[in-house]
């Protein structure tokens, strides 16, 4: 029998999401489910599916769903949005937030502005831990496929990147590389896709292709991904705007602890309820 339930549309930089209060545990979505609150035309519309609930490590946790119905370890523009979400439910009034998600603690200050500040944690930049099917750090590592050549540099942000850097941005066929990428065997747990063009030592334009959701306007864990390997890659330096389609962040790696700090906006969009 279908239910109703209460959710709120949330987006950062375009990259959107459909949040709904799951802390008492009933909600339990499956794939169908998940897939028809993503779907644009039948459903609700989203990249992601997140759901609040209760933590024993952290003063919440994120649940985090794909639009094809599969888990998600983090999202950058996500925690954002899940952040200011639980501060405009009124579900919490602390401005500080320690969250819980598969890719470990991540957390967050609710700045002025509907802006947010996100310790996005350290780099992984070892190639079997992002995971790649490469040794070693990859950075500008040639590999030859059936749709040509490409020198990419790997990066785990709580979730596997590849970021590859062209002068060509707007020549890039996101539609085909995207998902040959994404599933090509060199990336075990299938990767995000991120196409950039380094417009000078502090700008970054990128284009990006999610595992398990496809073209995204924006995305922040791809934009951080995007923003270390410019610097390993001696592109630029550590602190720099990554812009998107659907708008900047601002992404700093520092050097002192190592970690990456990226800041944007949250904004809800409607809320309302669905029967599903």
């Amino acid at each position: 029998m279908a239910k109703e339930i209460s959710f709120e549309k949330w987006q950062g930089l375009g990259n959107d999401f459909v949040l709904i209060d799951g802390r008492d545990g009933k909600f339990k979505p499956t794939e169908k489910v998940i897939r028809l609150l993503a779907d644009r035309r039948y459903g609700v519309g989203c990249d992601q599916l997140m759901i609040a609930r209760k933590s024993s490590k952290a003063d919440f946790k994120m649940d985090l769903y794909n639009a094809d119905g599969s888990r998600a370890e983090m999202c950058g523009n996500g925690i954002r949005c899940f952040a200011r979400f639980l501060v405009g439910k009124k579900i919490t009034s602390k401005k500080k937030l320690n969250v819980e998600t598969m890719a470990g603690i991540i957390k967050t200050s609710i700045l002025p502005g509907a802006m947010v500040e996100v310790d996005m944690g350290e780099p992984v930049l070892n190639g079997p831990d992002v995971p790649v099917n490469l040794e070693g750090t990859v950075v500008s590592r040639k590999i030859s496929t059936e749709r040509g050549e490409f020198n990419i540099t790997a990066v785990s942000m709580g979730n596997p990147h590849v970021v590859i850097f062209t002068d060509k941005l707007e020549g890039v066929d996101l539609d085909r590389l995207g998902p040959f990428l994404e599933t090509h065997p060199l990336f075990p747990r299938k990767i995000n896709v991120h196409f950039a063009r380094v417009d000078d030592k502090k700008t970054i334009t990128a284009r990006h292709w999610e595992r398990g959701s496809g073209p995204t306007l924006a995305c922040g864990t791809g934009a951080c991904a995007t923003a270390v390997a410019s610097a390993l890659n001696n592109l630029t330096g550590r602190a720099v705007t990554v812009k998107q389609r659907g708008g900047a962040l601002k992404i700093r790696w520092d050097k002192a602890d190592n970690r990456v700090y990226m800041t944007g906006p949250a904004e809800m969009a409607f809320a309302g309820k669905i029967r599903v």
